[in-house]
């Protein structure tokens, strides 16, 4: 950080790359700093397009090569494009006192050797093994590189087309394991692998599996930051000083132009850091039916909500809040939050007061059997009565999953949504979770499907039933 800081000291306050963006990349420079003091073995970077990540991990090699020279470092990425951007970025700092003051810091080093046609330059002294060696994935790695010291691994994928393309991954995949990884050795070697998180099979997703599901890494020490383009509260992560950054108005207008485009899942990958394998994805932004906020004329036939709950700790409490009309299910609001059970009943009560629910249906399971009889408690003090009930869980994940398949008819066929134009922020997020949900891979939460699909099965469990009983005539 203080390197950073220092290397633009002379630069106009607008021009500088770091100090605009410090407040909000200050975490990941901390983590890279624990890279460098050895606190870590890998370190995982997430974050959208443009955000500097790239720019920051430039600054952090320059920093490195003058800390220790003698070590050879190697950057690779999917083209040789990208590995020449990167390799005339660190030239650029190591090569201009004017603009950065690298030499200040380092007054006793000199460039000895660059070759820009093979990307590799030396400092100190030249050297078998560069300083510096940029080489795409695909480019000639065996025998030619060598890495005792950092290797940063930095969008392995071209983009959406190949991410899609499962030969591909495996390609990528196979190039990692075999070419990449094998170049670092020795006692002071660290990896950063930046990227995209296109797919759960694409090179950063198949080395967390690895790490986190094989003893033989038990003892490595890793990090993921994954740093989403919208926060909690549905904001900019990214809005720098100077205007050089990103508005929560920018990321809300590309949400809904990828919403628009039927192209979600991009936009949780490039965007949020969230994979998503999209064969698997059930619900598409265009498959469902939306409404424009007003609800049609007349009392509806019932108001009610469905409630998935949880005690917080990640899990999410969704419930969608249900306005019947014949066979139409207006979804008028939700709640949707990952705090903890006091903060999610006073949620549900403000909803279901605001709303005049007259029922609401809370799924219980061994954890969540008292949810119920809490939030029964605080609608009692408010002096409000409704016609609350509890039904069993399913005992299996996977038994959740195919409930949510069998109802996903029901839910594009009946269910009707908020256009985007008019949702909340806890809407939004409620929807990106529906987006997000797959048949096919993990799913890190499915609590606002799931909460649609409680809600079709609460309407269907009381329509009303009838039986000719007897032909009177």
């Amino acid at each position: 950080d203080s390197y950073m800081i220092y290397l633009e000291w002379d630069r106009p306050p607008a021009a500088r790359f770091y100090m605009p963006r410090r407040k909000r990349l200050l975490h990941i420079v901390r983590s890279l700093q624990d890279l460098e003091e050895n606190q870590l073995d890998e370190l995982f970077l997430s974050m959208p397009p443009r955000s500097g990540k790239t720019s920051l991990v430039t600054f952090f090699m320059t920093w490195c090569l003058g800390r220790d020279p003698e070590v050879s470092n190697l950057y690779s990425a999917y083209s040789d494009l990208i590995t020449n951007t990167f390799y005339n970025g660190v030239l650029e700092i190591l090569n201009d006192p004017v603009t950065y003051l690298w030499h200040d810091v380092f007054p006793e080093l000199q460039i000895a050797r660059t070759n820009s046609k093979d990307e590799v330059l030396d400092v100190g002294r030249a050297k078998h093994y560069p300083s510096l060696t940029c080489r795409s994935l695909y480019g000639s790695l065996n025998g030619s590189c060598d890495c005792r010291g950092k290797l940063i691994a930095d969008d392995l994928l071209s983009g959406i087309e190949e991410a899609l393309n499962p030969d591909r991954l495996v390609s990528a995949w196979s190039k990692v394991a075999n070419n990449l990884l094998p170049r670092a050795v020795g006692s002071k070697k660290k990896v950063i692998w930046i990227g995209t998180r296109w797919s759960l099979a694409d090179p950063i997703g198949k080395r967390i599996d690895t790490i986190q599901n094989s003893a033989a890494f038990d003892s490595l020490r890793y990090r993921i930051v994954n740093t989403p383009a919208l926060d909690e509260l549905d904001e900019s992560n990214f809005d720098y000083d100077y205007g050089v950054g990103f508005t929560t108005e920018d990321y809300h207008r590309y949400r809904e132009s990828f919403e628009k485009n039927n192209d979600i899942a991009s936009w949780l990958a490039q965007y949020m850091g969230e994979p998503i394998e999209r064969s698997g994805t059930v619900f598409e932004p265009d498959s469902l039916r939306y409404y424009n906020g007003v609800l049609p004329d007349g009392d509806p036939d019932r108001v009610f909500m469905a409630v998935d709950p949880s005690w917080g700790g990640g899990d999410f409490t969704a419930s969608p809040v249900c306005y019947k009309y014949g066979n139409d299910l207006y979804v008028a609001d939700v709640v949707f939050d990952d705090g903890e059970k006091t903060q999610t009943w006073r949620l549900l009560r403000d909803a279901i007061l605001k709303y005049h629910v007259q029922a609401v249906m809370v799924e219980a399971t061994r954890m969540t059997k008292d949810y119920a009889e809490g939030l029964e408690r605080l609608l009692q003090e408010a002096g409000h009565s409704v016609n609350m009930v509890t039904r069993a869980a399913p005992q299996t994940i996977g038994g959740k999953q195919q409930r949510i398949f069998d109802k996903a008819p029901d839910i594009r066929e009946r269910m009707l949504f908020q256009e985007p134009r008019n949702r909340s922020k806890a809407y939004n997020a409620f929807m990106q979770n529906v987006f997000s949900f797959k048949m096919v891979g993990k799913n890190k939460h499915d609590d606002a499907p799931d909460s649609l699909c409680m809600a079709v099965a609460f309407d269907g469990d009381t329509a009303p039933r009838f039986r000719i009983t007897e032909r009177l005539f």
